[in-house]
């Protein structure tokens, strides 16, 4: 159908739930049974290897804030992958928050999305310190950009230099939106928490309650690690990764190409300009859902089909096409 004319768009859900569309930090539930038993490099069209034949793929994992290294293994989605962690370390799963690759610090560029290198080593960020702060919202744009755990928690991706927020220094990159004026924000996506900021009536007063991460000691005192945006959107360095999907078994695959790293990156930055979240994962799927399309209507169908709850503007659609074009052309 053309473009514009007849698309039908779902309203997004107030509430994630178990069968959402996997966003980023986004991985939703994907696949049944452990990790060697839903997983394995995967080709079109062709039924998953017998369990006996699966890989068998273990990660090693550490408390960002210290601890000694454990090792998990059998997850297929980001929830089974927290309670491995939880069950790891014997904490509550509750207390899990997000996870980074590679670096124990806040680091917003290195946050775990829908893929792992199978080399990566995994840093679990858990709740710190609760702190309440009431902001005055003397401006349209807070200067906030919202990302979350793919589990339901939301929290602060960046914060832009000079913004009403960036002048409030008891708010951090990383901590976690626990409610809005009374309002729990548990079970909510990042796009939900972003439109409700934004619909909060300017010239009044409004109250925050954040949970920051914990911290190692050589971390206390920074406010922030990725409140620049990476050029580089790959997060994982190990040789291949994990991908984790919303429907079907998880595979390994290889890295993206140059083509697919630089469109993500260009898609998740017209997920901030328009929604005001980073979601790599988002960006991806929009991009894999793309990149052999002919046309921008055939692209608009397929996003309705895949990604209809978000009721993506045509404006933005036609932006998200152009980015893909553009990337594939090598018009960097």
């Amino acid at each position: 159908m053309p473009l514009g004319l007849g698309r039908r768009k779902k309203a997004p859900p107030l509430v994630e739930n178990e069968e959402a569309e996997l966003v980023r930090s986004g991985m939703a539930g994907v696949g049944t049974g452990p990790l060697g038993g839903g997983m394995a490099t995967m080709q079109p069209g062709l039924p998953p290897p017998p369990p006996n034949l699966r890989p068998r793929l273990v990660f090693h994992t550490q408390l960002a804030h210290g601890s000694p290294t454990g090792r998990i293994e059998g997850f297929t989605n980001v929830k089974e992958l927290y309670g491995k962690i939880a069950e790891a370390f014997k904490i509550p799963l509750s207390e899990v928050m997000f996870c980074t690759l590679n670096t124990h610090k806040v680091d917003m560029d290195k946050l775990l999305g829908g893929q792992i290198g199978l080399e990566d080593f995994i840093f679990a960020h858990v709740k710190g310190q609760k702190k309440e702060v009431d902001v005055y919202k003397s401006e349209d744009a807070l200067g906030l950009t919202i990302t979350d755990n793919g589990a339901g928690y939301a929290f602060i991706k960046r914060i832009k230099e000079g913004s009403t927020i960036d002048r409030m220094q008891l708010i951090n990159i990383g901590d976690m939106i626990e409610s809005i004026n009374g309002e729990s924000l548990i079970g909510y996506r990042h796009y939900e928490v972003a439109k409700m900021l934004k619909d909060l009536p300017r010239g009044r007063t409004f109250t925050l309650k954040l949970i920051e991460p914990l911290k190692a000691f050589d971390m206390i005192g920074q406010r922030s690690g990725g409140a620049k945006v990476s050029s580089n959107p790959q997060i994982g360095t190990g040789r291949g990764t994990l991908r984790l999907r919303s429907k079907g078994p998880a595979t390994v695959e290889e890295v993206p190409s140059a083509f697919e790293e630089k469109a993500i990156e260009k898609v998740d930055d017209l997920l901030e300009s328009y929604m005001g979240i980073r979601d790599c994962d988002l960006a991806a799927t929009m991009v894999e859902l793309g990149k052999d399309k002919h046309n921008p209507d055939e692209f608009a169908e397929a996003l309705d089909e895949k990604l209809g709850d978000f009721a993506f503007p045509d404006e933005f659609v036609f932006d998200v096409w152009g980015a893909i074009g553009d990337a594939k052309a090598g018009r960097y």
